[in-house]
């Protein structure tokens, strides 16, 4: 075997060493400190607002009910949640249930802590009328100006209003913010993409087929009223849903019908977003619109700098929300920003750690948006500013970190490719290379990344890994002195040559603990077509690779040809221990998740190794010098 591949000899990774006192007030401390003070209205006012267009648009209203012990007020700071996926369901008539599965934690959060909270049933969905003609289509981002023109226009509105929401409704967040309304002065969007296309449905320009499929059945669902294909889904499975809930004016539902039967014209995702596989294509029946009309960051520009942003991401949040987190959080940098980044899935709801204590997801990032809010909306007294802009939590340490800047760890350590499967810490003297025919049937499970983004309920992440990547390309280091942790994205810089003009590259970062056990770390993935590099743009800011994914900027391989390709891997913080060994892995398919490229013709790629080809990779790892460091 190669000489060691890391020497203890690092003096300056103490100095850069994140303190794992994370917080000078955590956010548990702080959710003690502000307790429930109103109590919820038994039922919320709902109604429809009319837009511009003639549109109506259903609402629920909550207001804090004041108990004695609560303090006088009559109006408050206003919290609007836009969602398609119901504000509210009908509940079989005796039942008792969460009637809000999307959003209702947040109103059992805010309302109680004085704050009114306003979920919208967004155009085309739910009790509301209209047609949605595509994905967080630009009509809506129009009507949120109009609701809340509406809400700071209530004599409860203290004139001040936020916007959250998970996923499509972090999103939704996002687009409120860019209409640039006076009364909006913090959003936080949590789990949510910035660019749909590359954080989303097209991560790597790879199409994520189980994703496309997967939200259309759930659309469907839900805004046909499809009550008998709900049990399709966790979320939606109670059988006592009964349809999503008539506003109090239409207590026979008749709107409610007419509201439906106008749903069924609405756009269908199989048919939508295969349509978009070059990134900021118009459609040629549209100039005007492209992914870059459903997505954040084509609107950056329109924030105003006054309004404050919190990013929310997990480090198994599908193939690139936490991408989309970092890149929000490094693009409005004129804007005050905070970025968290914890060990959860797709809306934190498990915790993804292979040593967690419990499945379930601690809501410290709850407790930390309501701390955002009272400092932003409330203006109370939280002490925010003197917490650092950025915290992540370490896998495998268990530790909160925290971090002034993105990437918190400067990506120091390469190990090289060498003769015999091996990463090395020097280039080996003399050029190789290593072949590898693509298994078009080769996977990685169904306990994915990818699971919980298409609606599938996940509770163990990658459990089956072991064993996976001896069907792939697979190089392995010598076991670590000391132990190391890596915090930001990781980076293959491969020598690649391939016999087919085109290839869907994966790579996989794996530790190898003493005891032989495999450990999925995290995955980088690029189709070879978009493998030009450009500078990030100013409305998307990347401390990685950035690629366009534009038809201008796509170009086919040359076969035998040797090219440099560089692929990031997904942002990930996590503890390698002492003894363990670092294997990088490559293939061209994961056919559990994406499609053939190209259809049918399987590449033959060939890896370069060397001083001419020195195909390596890049590791953001800090060397512990202090293994007992406490827990925070």
């Amino acid at each position: 075997m190669p000489s060691s591949t890391f020497t203890a000899t690092t003096a300056r990774a103490a100095e850069r060493r994140i303190s794992a006192a994370a917080w000078t007030v955590t956010p548990t401390e702080y959710a003690a400190g502000r307790p429930p003070q109103w109590q919820q209205p038994a039922t919320p006012a709902s109604r429809y607002l009319t837009m511009r267009d003639g549109c109506r648009i259903a609402i629920d209203v909550y207001l804090p009910q004041p108990p004695t012990t609560a303090p006088s007020a009559t109006s408050f700071p206003t919290i609007a949640l836009f969602t398609p996926y119901y504000r509210r369901f009908k509940m079989e008539p005796g039942t008792s249930g969460e009637n809000n599965p999307n959003t209702g934690k947040f109103r059992d959060y805010f309302v109680p802590r004085g704050y009114a909270v306003v979920v919208i049933d967004v155009r085309g969905t739910g009790a509301s009328f209209g047609t949605r003609d595509s994905f967080r289509s630009p009509r809506e981002r129009e009507d949120s100006y109009e609701v809340v023109d509406w809400i700071v226009g209530q004599h409860w509105c203290n004139g001040t209003v936020g916007a959250t929401g998970i996923s499509y409704g972090g999103a939704a967040a996002d687009f409120l913010a860019t209409t640039g309304h006076p009364a909006v002065a913090a959003i936080a969007p949590l789990f949510s993409v910035w660019d749909t296309y590359a954080d989303n449905y097209f991560p790597g320009g790879l199409q994520v087929q189980s994703l496309t499929k997967s939200y259309d059945d759930l659309m469907v669902a839900l805004d046909h009223d499809r009550r008998d294909l709900l049990p399709n889904f966790v979320y939606y499975s109670n059988p006592d849903f009964r349809g999503p809930q008539p506003v109090d004016d239409d207590r026979e539902g008749e709107l409610l019908a007419h509201a439906v039967t106008e749903h069924l014209s609405n756009f269908r995702q199989t048919e939508f977003m295969p349509e978009f596989r070059f990134r900021e294509e118009a459609l040629p029946y549209d100039p005007d619109f492209s992914s870059a009309s459903f997505s954040p960051y084509s609107r950056a520009d329109r924030i105003r700098e006054n309004v404050a942003i919190y990013s929310i991401s997990g480090w198994m949040d599908g193939a690139g929300y936490m991408n989309g987190a970092i890149a929000r959080f490094l693009t409005m940098r004129n804007n005050p920003t905070h970025l968290m980044l914890g060990p959860w899935d797709h809306g934190a709801r498990i915790d993804i750690s292979p040593w967690r204590t419990t499945e379930t997801a601690e809501p410290i990032w709850l407790a930390d948006v309501l701390r955002f809010f009272d400092h932003y909306l409330m203006r109370l007294d939280t002490g925010l500013e003197h917490e650092a802009p950025i915290h992540f939590y370490a896998l495998h340490s268990e530790q909160w970190r925290q971090s002034h800047t993105w990437p918190p760890a400067p990506a120091d350590t390469t190990l090289f490719v060498g003769p015999e499967s091996s990463l090395n810490n020097t280039p080996t003297p003399n050029s190789g290379s290593d072949k590898y025919a693509v298994d078009f049937a080769l996977g990685t499970g169904h306990g994915t990344r990818y699971e919980r983004i298409a609606g599938i309920n996940s509770t163990e992440y990658y459990s089956d890994w072991q064993d996976r990547t001896d069907r792939m390309l697979s190089y392995t280091s010598d076991p670590l002195p000391v132990a190391g942790e890596l915090a930001g994205h990781a980076l293959a810089d491969l020598w690649l040559s391939n016999s087919e003009p085109d290839a869907a590259l994966f790579v996989y970062l794996t530790e190898i603990e003493t005891d032989g056990t495999e450990r999925y770390v995290t995955e980088g993935l690029l189709r070879a077509l978009h493998r030009k590099e450009t500078n990030a743009p100013d409305n998307y800011r990347a401390t990685w690779p950035f690629r366009t994914f534009r038809r201008q900027d796509a170009s086919p391989l040359v076969p035998g040809h040797i090219e440099n390709i560089r692929i990031p891997f997904l942002p990930v913080a996590w503890r390698f221990s002492a003894g363990s060994r670092i294997r990088l892995s490559i293939s061209g398919a994961d056919a559990d998740h994406f499609t053939q490229i190209p259809h049918g013709r399987p590449p033959r790629l060939t890896l370069h190794h060397g001083p001419d080809h020195p195909s390596q990779v890049q590791l953001p790892i800090t060397l512990d010098q202090n293994t007992n460091t406490p827990t925070t």
